[in-house]
């Protein structure tokens, strides 16, 4: 989930950023490149704009209701309380985010009361599912969205953000992510569970504590999934990553972002631009190399997804 500003006044409009070559590292990029490469490159490299969906409003909404209940005291951490925490919540995303209104605009641009109301209830039944899986009365997270970086002894910087850390008296440190969608079949689950070995990583290197448990928390189907980490899990994540970062650099400086078709192109923001679907990339931005000798060594895409 992406940090928003809630201060109640909306932000100017960002002046259009220049292509650059990536810096820095997230799980989200991660899992963009490993998913195919041109759809990465179309984030990260042009930085192509993207219309808001209704899930992702939905997520960022129910996000910031399970971060904001942490605030009150815990007996008055109830299903109720968070309820009704929802429609304010999206009062102060809009504010923020006021591009989320024109998800439920009638042709004459006022807002569908009636689809907003039905859309809030779906992401009010996602926060009270959230009660039957933890209750937040009996814990108090160290850490709520957390944002963290780390840099590698490559010089990689990694980053991101996590939903929750709770630290036990004992010292355990436990990593929460809160998915609004259903869990994934048991064999997808190393897939899912990518991100949070990433943030396990990054809080192992800044801490210098091994994380006990990672818990994927799926409000949409009520399952929970957890994993406990040994040292070597994290150590072939960093190779993992170390390789996918060798990928993507070798990309940037050829150019060459290969699409990779898939069922997940239905919902790609970018279908229209690319090849495999007769569409015609923008013009790559950046500078390209054919020298033979750059990157020698490096692992092509195709080993690291």
């Amino acid at each position: 989930m992406q940090p928003i500003d809630t201060s109640g006044a909306p932000d100017p409009p960002a002046a259009p950023r220049p292509a650059a070559p990536p810096s820095s590292l997230s799980p989200s990029r991660a899992g963009d490149f490993m998913q195919c490469p041109l759809l990465y490159r179309f984030r990260v490299i042009d930085r192509l704009p993207e219309k808001p969906n209704a899930a992702l409003a939905r997520g960022i909404l129910v996000h910031a209701v399970l971060e904001r209940l942490f605030d009150v005291p815990a007996a008055e951490r109830t299903a109720v309380r968070a309820r009704a925490m929802v429609a304010g919540e999206w009062e102060r995303l809009l504010a923020a985010r006021p591009e989320f209104a024109e998800l439920f605009a009638r042709d004459g641009g006022a807002p569908d009361s009636e689809r907003v109301a039905e859309w809030l209830a779906t992401a009010e039944q996602l926060v009270e599912r959230w009660f039957t899986l933890e209750d937040p009365a009996r814990l108090e997270p160290a850490e709520r969205e957390l944002f963290v970086k780390t840099t590698l002894e490559s010089g990689l910087r990694l980053r991101g953000i996590i939903d929750r850390v709770d630290v036990a008296p004992t010292g355990e440190v436990r990593i929460v992510d809160y998915k609004t969608g259903r869990a994934p079949p048991p064999e997808y689950a190393a897939d899912a569970l990518f991100q949070l070995k990433f943030y396990a990583l990054v809080l192992w290197r800044l801490w210098r504590v091994l994380p006990r448990r990672l818990q994927l928390v799926y409000l949409g189907s009520g399952d929970v999934l957890t994993y406990d980490p040994a040292e070597a899990d994290l150590r072939a994540v960093e190779r993992k990553v170390l390789a996918l970062w060798d990928a993507i650099e070798r990309a940037t400086r050829t150019g060459d972002w290969p699409p990779s078709p898939s069922r997940l192109c239905d919902w790609c923001p970018h279908r229209a631009l690319c090849p495999a679907w007769g569409g015609t990339p923008p013009p790559y931005p950046l500078a390209v190399t054919t020298d033979p000798a750059a990157g020698k060594g490096e692992r092509p895409a195709a080993d690291v997804g």
